[in-house]
């Protein structure tokens, strides 16, 4: 079987949303992450760590029922108390013990959250 000669691979994910520009205000001002004209009406978001995830528009966009991005932190009190600064609501769970700001506080400590297009989001701490 042929095999495709890894020094041409390059490998993103991509997810949608509704609206690009609220998702340029919410991934570049609200998370504080990088984000750039991807080209062709999209976006290009560089994860810390160097990891590139576009994101295209999608006017029928429906969230899918999972989380979409995981972003690890140092300190998730720290980093749910400023998210929560910027007008993030934290969502809960059946089935996890999550306390009053929205952390499950397992392995990995967890919270979840929603973008501008509901897509589900989770800063996590090991």
């Amino acid at each position: 079987m042929p095999t495709i000669d890894p020094e041409y691979l390059h490998g993103f994910s991509g997810f949608a949303v509704p609206d690009i520009e609220a998702a340029r205000t919410f991934y570049g001002d609200v998370l504080g992450l990088e984000v750039a004209d991807g080209g062709m009406g999209l976006l290009r978001l560089t994860l810390p760590g160097g990891a590139d995830v576009i994101i295209y528009p999608k006017p029928d966009h429906q969230p899918a029922g999972f989380t979409i991005l995981n972003l690890a932190v140092a300190d998730i009190n720290q980093s749910v108390d400023v998210l929560a600064e910027r007008g993030v609501e934290f969502l809960r769970y059946d089935g996890f013990e999550q306390d009053e700001r929205g952390i499950a506080n397992g392995e990995p400590r967890i919270a979840w959250f929603t973008d501008p297009a509901g897509n589900i989001l989770s800063v996590l701490q090991n």
